[in-house]
Order: structure tokens, then sequence, then C-alpha cells
């Protein structure tokens, strides 16, 4: 067993994210080629800072990833065997009144997982809106519609589903891509509210069906909005990215493990890369 204390990677600009994220707030969800510039230096990230976590798994650790607009910290937790070609990502919130998913991210943070695998879970990639109790962050962008993928205008300022004044501007997002960029996720999940369906719109279809079935909730094919964060890592790294709709309100204790062990569950399903 090894515990990995505090060993630095760089980002470009702000950053590129490593991944098993289970996003649980929002609809649907790389290095970018150019990052925009954050607004502040505070809002920017040139290394991801790693506090260790007594452990009795290979690798259980805690990484900054970077700062919000208002300056909250965003962290990711990476559990498993840092050397396995099978890595998860879980994202449990990217629209800041989506917040179920959390309970379940938070819920892998404790996990020993018993096959091959390397998560990385985000509980929450909005702070700022989960503070405000908003779907949009700080700065009213709907984080789920400003990655470069088929970014487009569309909307004003003080829309839900403002899309920024361009592709990547917010350092939220950009964190989360740079994360996608490092880790190179096998499988990713992202949390949203509150269609209570599993999206196979884009994502990999058996997993889709897989996770559908250990969790007992219905198959739907949803629309693929420009500028999601599952758009992105599609688009990016293939069919590797999914969202799950959770229903509306907090989850049961029994709800989050059947949620839980429906990802260990597909995690022990990739094949080795």
């Amino acid at each position: 067993m090894t515990c990995r204390g505090s060993d630095n990677f760089g980002l470009a600009g702000i950053g590129a994210l490593v991944l098993l994220l289970v996003v649980g707030c929002g609809a649907h969800a790389a290095q970018p080629n150019a990052p925009a510039a954050s607004p502040t230096p505070r809002a920017s990230a040139s290394s991801v800072q790693h506090r260790p976590i007594t452990t009795d798994l290979k690798t259980r650790r805690r990484v900054l990833l970077g700062y919000s607009v208002d300056h909250r910290r965003i962290t990711a937790y990476e559990v498993g065997d840092p050397d396995s070609s099978r890595r998860v990502l879980v994202v449990g919130c990217i629209h800041g009144n989506e917040r179920a998913g959390v309970a379940i991210a938070r819920a892998l943070t404790r996990v020993s997982p018993t096959q091959d695998v390397d998560l990385w879970i985000v509980p929450m990639l909005n702070p700022d809106g989960a503070a405000a109790g908003t779907r949009t962050n700080a700065r009213g962008v709907d984080l789920n519609r400003n990655f470069p993928y088929q970014w487009r205008r569309n909307g004003s300022r003080g829309s839900l589903t403002y899309p920024g004044p361009r592709a990547g501007s917010e350092p939220e997002t950009r964190l989360a891509i740079a994360l996608m960029n490092k880790v190179r996720p096998s499988l990713a999940i992202w949390y949203h509210q509150a269609l209570g369906v599993v999206d196979n719109s884009q994502g990999p279809r058996a997993l889709e069906r897989r996770y559908a079935a250990d969790v007992q909730m219905s198959l739907r094919k949803l629309t693929d909005y420009p500028g999601s964060a599952v758009g992105q890592e599609d688009h990016r790294f293939g069919p590797t990215a999914f969202v799950v709709e959770l229903p509306g309100g907090a989850l049961s204790t029994a709800a989050v493990h059947r949620h839980e062990q429906a990802i260990l569950d597909l995690a022990g399903h990739l094949p080795p890369g």
C-alpha cells in the first residue's frame, strides 16, 4: 500500500483536469487548444496540490484542482490503482441547484474497490452556484454550455442556459477540461437532476444499459446540448461519458448505495486499455 503525498502536476493555462468524474448536477454534459485567461489571478491554477489521506488502499488522495470564480476550492479525489488503465471519472454536481449526485460522489471517496480501477471523483464542480442555490456559476454562466465542443452563443447573461461570452471562459470549465486531458477517462458519469433517467444519446450504450439496470432507472435519449461536458469528453476520447439524471430531491441511503455499486460494477466491466 502506498499513500501519495504532495506531488504536483503542471496545468497549461487554467489547465488539464484528471478524470473519474461523477457529475451530480445539470443537463448533458481535453486540454483546450487555447484556454481563455482567468479574469483574476486567484481563479487560475498553475499546479495541483496533493494532500495525503490515511488509507488502506493503494492510493487515496485529495487533489486541489483550483478555484471557482469566487475563489472557492474545487477538489478531486483519486481512489484505487493509479497505474490502472481503467480510469473512471465521476462528477457529482455541475449545476449548483442539482446537488443529489454529491452524495454519490462522496460515498465513492470512501470505497475500497476490489477491481483494478483508478477512480477520479469530483463531488462539486460548481461551488459558487451551490452556495447561491443557482444553476449557473457566480458570473451567471451555465457551465454545461461553456465547453468548447460545438459551443455557440445562445441566450444572454441572466438566462438559465447562458453559455458565457466565449467557449471555456469560466475557470471551472477550464479545470474540468484540464482534468479530462490529464486522466483520459475510460468512463465518466456526470450527474444531473431531476428527470429520473439514464441518458443514452451519445455515450457507451452497453454501459448505459447496465447502469440503468443496476440502479433500476429507465433509459431515455436526451438532447445533446452544445458546449456540454459530456459532449466535450465524447468528442475528445470517444463514447466514454454519459449523463445520469437523478430524480428530484435528496437520495435515500439505499439509493446512494445502488449508484455507488453500479459505478464499481461498470468499472469492473471496462476492457483493459
